[in-house]
């Protein structure tokens, strides 16, 4: 094989990988969440939580990277969760709220799920952004 092919060939290979590498980035970006439009999205969840204070579901500031079912103030979570083994995380959050039942069998959140998955991540988005915010997530 000459030296020509081979330049050729590692070309074509490159040109291949940036065409790949740009859709990726492209549909990472079309799948980004806006923290915005999912702060209007969370209203549907502020009937039983809250980001500082649990209600009737437990508070949801910190959420992104706390182990499911693991806050020692809120009692109310089901066997199941505590027993998921989950980790919150833009995946498992985005799976948990397109289909809460299914996702973790026995969960006690009374809520259907988002099917819409821009919505999932938006609200996911304003769930990260909030819980880096001390204004809305200190303790007092």
């Amino acid at each position: 094989m000459s030296l020509t092919t081979v330049v050729r060939a590692a070309s074509g290979i490159v040109a291949v990988a940036v065409v790949m590498l740009s859709l990726s980035a492209s549909a990472a970006a079309t799948l980004a969440g806006d923290p915005v439009k999912g702060k209007e999205v969370y209203v549907e969840c502020a009937g039983c939580h809250d980001l500082k204070e649990n209600r009737i579901g437990p508070h949801h500031c910190g959420v992104v990277g706390r182990k499911a079912g693991s806050l020692a103030d809120f009692p109310g979570y089901s066997q199941a969760m505590k027993d998921s083994g989950l980790t919150w995380d833009v995946a498992t959050l985005d799976n948990f709220l397109k289909e809460p039942f299914s996702f973790v069998s026995g969960t006690l959140m009374g809520y259907f799920g988002i099917e819409d998955k821009q919505a999932r991540l938006d609200v996911i988005a304003y769930l990260q952004q909030a819980g880096g915010d001390p204004a809305l997530c200190s303790k007092p």
